[in-house]
């Protein structure tokens, strides 16, 4: 049996179709590689949930700026609060979500960072902490808490230790030096705590008191309104990069997707603004005077 022969024209014919094919294919992975080869950007988050419930929250704003930045983003969660400052000072994460004190915190430790833009919860971007115990608690200021133990959520969380530190220092440093406290990990473990009777009273932020009043809690004292958290970038993130993810952050509430994105991260987020690093300045004050007289001692 003979091999069948190919004509030249035949061949011709089929170099003629193949040659244009080749060629978009090499200028579609010309234009393409760069963006493969990019490393992604990690978005660092504090654990203020659990990682699973972090991750699920925050994964639709990666993908957004995935999308807007074109270079992919991952969410990455902090193992403890102390991490994730170290992470974000060492310059080990590309875009961290970061609290106001944590923020205060890294900046005179690490010195500054480049600022995206700060969090608006229902409009606002200022936001308090609340010292709550049950409703049934006589208790009217916080120099009547002398039965049991103090409930905190982490020794690097504004609202859930720092703030209130404070507050005790002044009005019942007695649960401070007798050791009267534990740290519970998250601010719903904190009004849990406090619900079941396990804790006298606690430090949470307002949304999550709001979130619980109803099942038994009262308000017995809050913290000053300070600045809300904020997004940051490391030091060596290109301009570009920065203003980039500023644009399409500040956007993101003027559209129905942008606000479905938002409301992933909690319900109460209606946005994000620009910021500047003087809008810390009080609580950098608060920290510095409580700093002073712990140092007198």
């Amino acid at each position: 049996m003979g091999v069948p022969r190919v004509s030249i024209r035949s061949s011709r014919t089929i170099i003629h179709y193949i040659i244009p094919i080749l060629s978009i294919l090499i200028l579609a992975l010309m234009i393409c590689a760069p963006a493969l080869c990019q490393e992604p950007l990690l978005l660092g988050i504090h654990p203020y949930l659990s990682c699973s419930q972090l991750k699920k929250r925050f994964a639709p704003l990666a993908t957004y700026l995935s999308k807007e930045i074109g270079q992919p983003v991952v969410v990455r969660v902090g193992s403890s609060y102390q991490e994730h400052i170290a992470a974000i000072g060492r310059d080990q994460i590309d875009i961290a979500y970061i609290g106001p004190a944590e923020y205060v915190l890294m900046r005179k430790r690490y010195g500054p960072k480049p600022l995206i833009v700060c969090q608006e919860t229902d409009g606002s971007t200022t936001f308090r902490g609340i010292i709550i115990v049950r409703d049934d608690n006589p208790a009217s200021s916080l120099s009547d808490l002398d039965k049991g133990e103090f409930a905190f959520v982490d020794p690097h969380s504004t609202m859930g230790y720092l703030l209130p530190r404070i507050m005790l220092q002044h009005e019942n440093p007695l649960i401070l030096a007798k050791h009267r406290y534990q740290f519970l990990k998250t601010h719903k473990n904190v009004a849990l705590g406090v619900l079941t009777g396990d804790f006298e009273a606690g430090a949470v932020k307002e949304a999550v008191y709001q979130k619980f009043k109803a099942r038994g809690l009262k308000i017995l004292a809050a913290t000053p309104v300070i600045a809300e958290h904020l997004f940051v970038t490391r030091t060596t993130l290109a301009e570009t990069s920065v203003n980039q993810l500023r644009l399409a952050m500040l956007k993101l509430k003027n559209t129905p997707k942008g606000v479905k994105v938002l409301k992933s991260i909690k319900p109460s987020l209606t946005g994000f603004s620009p910021v500047t690093d003087d809008a810390y300045d009080s609580l950098r004050q608060l920290f510095d005077h409580q700093e002073k007289k712990d140092g007198a001692r």
